[in-house]
């Protein structure tokens, strides 16, 4: 089974073997690799749409893994028991529908050891739940598949310090190891800020003048979080 870039950082993240459960599986891709490579011992397809589900579960008879991946039909983590699962995947979701999913799910997610996310948008509001609900960043890897950036997360339960409203946005992880992706991204967004800030100094309607208080406080965040990491880096190179 060949994964995509994006679809690989998500299995890469998974501690091998134990049972994971894919939440909003599509294909079944994710676990039909994890078995093949014996990362996972045993898997659970879960998706809510009965099309996606039946394509899986093609796939998964395709590849040879019927004997140890099941497919089920679940909202979310609606039809998880607990211990089924050592790791719960969910990918390819909005933020919010990711944090639905995570809130519906919190009994169940007691008895799971991590989590592998992949957010496609509000991060930040991701990284907010899972501070709240004591959970734990571990591990967070950025990448750029077909032109798109995307964001994968591993979560253990236990506790972190407060974020800044930066690492919330753009990853204390990715920015402590000075992610390239991440340099990459954070100057994309700050000549795009730039650009609307140039935009709008020439009107002065009070939204206007509104947008151009939030553009450069977005744009004071990325400048702050590129010195960061240049000055880490500058760092490390004097020692």
């Amino acid at each position: 089974m060949q994964l995509s870039i994006r679809m690989q950082a998500v299995a890469d993240m998974v501690t091998p073997g134990g049972k994971v459960a894919d939440v909003g599986t599509d294909h079944g891709y994710v676990p039909i690799y994890l078995i093949e490579q014996n990362k996972a011992f045993h898997a659970i397809a879960m998706d809510v749409r009965k099309g996606p589900l039946a394509r899986a579960g093609e796939n998964i008879v395709r590849f040879g893994c019927s004997g140890r991946i099941e497919t089920r039909l679940s909202d979310g983590l609606e039809r998880l028991e607990p211990n089924e699962a050592d790791t719960v995947i969910i990918a390819g979701m909005g933020g919010l529908l990711t944090v639905r999913i995570l809130e519906a799910g919190l009994e169940v997610l007691k008895t799971v050891k991590e989590c592998v996310l992949q957010p496609q948008s509000d991060l930040d509001k991701v990284r907010q739940f899972l501070h709240q609900h004591h959970f734990c960043i571990v591990q967070e890897k950025m990448l750029i598949d077909e032109g798109k950036y995307y964001t994968v997360m591993r979560v253990v339960h236990g506790e972190e310090s407060p974020y800044t409203e930066a690492e919330d946005l753009y990853g204390r992880h990715l920015i402590d190891d000075k992610s390239p992706v991440l340099a990459k991204y954070l100057a994309g967004q700050k000549n795009v800020k730039e650009k609307l800030l140039e935009a709008l100094y020439s009107k002065d309607s009070e939204k206007s003048l509104k947008r151009q208080q939030e553009l450069l406080h977005e744009l004071q965040m990325i400048n702050d979080t590129i010195a960061r990491m240049v000055d880490e880096n500058a760092e490390q190179r004097a020692d």
